[in-house]
C-alpha cells in the first residue's frame, strides 16, 4: 500500500510539473502576441491561468488526502474489536474450571448451585466484555444524580433523604470516543442506619467488589467511616475514582481545600489524577431580578478522566476485575469445603477421644502408654487424611501419631492436660473418684488435642508449617485452654466418662459391703 501511495504520488507530482512547463511556455508566447497590442488583457489572462493552476494542484492535493483518510477508516472498520488481553483471560478461564471441579466436593446442594450460578455469571462476563462501572458511596452523597447527568435523561429518582436507591440498578451507558459497551450500576448508600440500611449496604459492598471501575462518591471531606471501605476495595485490587460532588455549595476557595484534602488522604491508592470535582444536580440559582435559573450539571471532568481511563486501561480492567472474581469465588468455595471438612473431622475427633477415654477408664496405663493407645491413635489419622484425599496406610499414621504423641510428651502438654483437668474435675466429685478417671479424661483431651494438630497438618497438603510440629502442638493446646472449652469439656467428660467411673465405684462398693456382710454373718 505505501508503494502504491509512493507511485500515485510521483505520477501526479510528474502531470504537475509537466503541465506547468507546458502552460509556463503557452503563456510566455501567448503573454507576448496579446502584449503587443493589449497590455492590459494579456495581464488578465496571465492572472486567471495561475488561478486554474492553483486550483488545480489543490484538487489533486484534497483527492490524495481523502483517499489516504478513506482507506484508514475503511481499516478501522475492518479492525476486531478489542479483545480482553489474552493471558489473563486463560488465566480466568482457568480458575473457574476448577471451581467447577471444586463444586462438585460441596455437600450442601444450596450452596453448590449459587456457586455455578456465579460462575456462569463470570463466564458470561468473559465473553460479552462490557465495562461494569459502579457508583458507590454514602447515602444522598449524590450518586443517583451523578448518573442521571451522566446517561443525561433523569433515570432515578433524587431526594435529598438517605436511603433513596433501595437497590442496585444498571444501565446502559455511550461515552464518545469509547467503543466498548460501558454497564454503570447505581447502588445504594452505605452507613444508613437500622436493619435494612445494613442490608442494602451489603448489596452496595457486593455490587462494588464486582465492579472493572469503582466512582467512590462523597460530597465533602473523607469520614473515616468511609475512608475505610474505599480503602478495603482498593487493596482487594478495585481500580477506583474518587469523586467529589455538590462543588456548587462551597465557596472556591472551600472546594479547593477540601480537593486537596482528598488527595491527600487517599494518596497511597488513589492518584491525584483521579479525585475529580463534580456538580451533577446544582442547586437553583435565583438572580437579581427574581427570576430562577437551573444551572447545566457540571460533569465534563469526569466523563474526560472515564473516557481516558476506559480508552487506555478498559480491556485490562475487564480481564483483571474477571480474574479476580474467578479467584475469589475459588477462594470463598475452598472455605465452604474446608468448614466441610473440619465439621467432618470434628466428628471423627469426638468420636475416638471418648474411645480413648473408655479404654483408659477399664485398664489404667502409665502415662506414654496412654499416648500411645488412644491420645495419638493411629486410626484417627488415617480417617481425618481420607476426609482432605490424604490416603495413608496403618504403617505411615502409626508414624504419625508417635512423633505427635513425643513432641506431646516432650513439650510438657500431657502434665499440664492433668493437672488443668484434676483442678476442673475436684469442684463435682471427690477425690478418690478423680483419681481413677483423671486418666481417662486426660485422654480424651489429649485426644483431641492431637486431632486438631493433624487436622492443620492435613489443611497445610501433609507439611506443619514453618513452626513445624511444635508450634502446631502449642497452638492447639493454648485454644483447648480457654476457659469455656474447658468447661463444656469437663461437661461432656463428667456424663461420659466420670459419672460412669463413679457409678462403677459406688456399686463396687456396695457388692464389697454386702460380701462383707455375709461373711460376717
Amino acid at each position: 500500500m505505501l508503494f502504491l501511495r509512493l507511485l500515485i504520488l510521483i505520477a501526479g507530482l510528474s502531470l504537475i510539473l509537466v503541465l506547468g512547463i507546458w502552460l509556463v511556455i503557452s503563456l510566455s508566447r501567448l503573454y507576448i502576441e496579446i502584449s503587443y497590442t493589449s497590455p492590459l488583457l494579456a495581464n488578465l489572462l496571465l492572472l486567471i491561468l495561475i488561478i486554474l493552476l492553483g486550483l488545480l494542484i489543490a484538487v489533486f492535493i484534497y483527492y490524495f488526502r481523502f483517499y489516504t483518510r478513506k482507506k484508514s477508516r475503511k481499516k478501522s472498520k475492518r479492525s476486531p474489536r478489542a479483545k480482553i488481553p489474552e493471558e489473563k483471560a486463560q488465566v480466568a478461564t482457568e480458575n473457574l474450571k476448577a471451581v467447577k471441579q471444586q463444586l462438585e466436593q460441596i455437600e450442601d446442594r444450596v450452596a453448590q448451585e449459587a456457586f455455578l450460578k456465579r460462575s456462569q455469571e463470570i463466564e458470561a462476563n468473559l465473553a460479552r466484555g462490557e465495562v461494569k462501572v459502579v457508583v458507590f458511596g454514602t447515602g444522598s452523597a449524590g450518586k443517583t444524580s451523578l448518573v442521571n447527568s451522566l446517561l443525561g435523561e433523569i433515570v432515578g429518582k433524587v431526594d435529598p433523604i438517605m436511603g433513596t436507591t433501595k437497590a442496585g440498578q444498571t444501565y446502559n451507558l455511550k461515552l464518545q470516543g469509547v467503543t466498548r459497551g460501558i454497564l454503570i450500576t447505581d447502588t445504594p448508600g452505605i452507613l444508613e442506619a437500622g436493619v435494612a440500611g445494613t442490608e442494602r449496604e451489603e448489596l452496595a459492598r457486593q455490587l462494588a467488589t464486582e465492579a472493572d471501575l469503582l466512582l467512590f462518591v462523597v460530597d465533602n471531606d473523607l469520614r473515616q467511616s468511609e475512608y475505610e471501605p474505599l480503602r478495603n476495595l482498593a487493596q482487594i485490587g478495585k481500580r477506583s475514582l474518587l469523586i467529589f460532588n455538590k462543588i456548587d455549595l462551597f465557596t472556591e476557595n472551600d472546594k479547593e481545600i477540601i480537593l486537596e484534602q482528598l488527595r491527600q488522604r487517599v494518596r497511597d491508592f488513589i492518584p491525584a489524577i483521579d479525585v475529580i470535582t463534580i456538580a451533577a444536580n446544582p442547586q437553583p440559582v435565583e438572580l437579581r431580578t427574581g427570576k430562577i435559573i437551573e444551572p447545566e450539571p457540571e460533569i465534563t471532568p469526569l466523563i474526560k478522566r472515564l473516557v481516558a481511563v476506559l480508552r487506555a486501561e478498559g480491556e485490562d480492567l475487564i480481564a483483571d476485575n474477571i480474574l479476580l472474581q474467578s479467584q475469589r469465588l475459588g477462594e470463598e468455595a475452598r472455605k465452604i469445603i474446608d468448614r466441610q471438612r473440619r465439621r467432618d473431622a470434628d466428628k471423627i475427633i469426638d468420636r475416638y477421644q471418648w474411645i480413648g477415654a473408655g479404654v483408659i477408664a477399664i485398664t489404667p496405663l502409665p502415662v506414654v502408654d496412654m499416648l500411645a493407645t488412644a491420645a495419638v491413635n493411629a486410626q484417627m489419622v488415617v480417617e481425618i487424611g481420607q476426609i482432605y484425599g490424604c490416603e495413608l496406610n496403618m504403617e505411615r499414621g502409626k508414624d504419625l501419631a508417635l512423633s505427635l504423641g513425643k513432641t506431646l510428651v516432650s513439650l510438657g502438654v500431657v502434665k499440664g492436660a492433668a493437672d488443668l483437668l484434676g483442678r476442673a474435675l475436684q469442684f463435682h466429685f471427690a477425690t478418690y473418684i478423680i483419681g481413677k478417671a483423671i486418666q481417662a479424661v486426660s485422654a480424651a483431651y489429649l485426644t483431641r488435642i492431637a486431632g486438631k494438630s493433624f487436622v492443620e497438618y492435613f489443611r497445610q497438603d501433609q507439611d506443619w508449617g514453618d513452626g513445624g510440629i511444635t508450634e502446631v502442638v502449642q497452638r492447639q493446646f493454648q485454644l483447648s485452654r480457654r476457659d469455656e472449652f474447658v468447661k463444656a469439656f469437663v461437661k461432656d467428660a463428667i456424663a461420659k466418662v466420670v459419672k460412669p467411673i463413679a457409678d462403677t465405684w459406688e456399686d463396687e462398693i456396695e457388692g464389697d459391703v454386702e460380701s462383707k456382710a455375709e461373711d460376717d454373718w
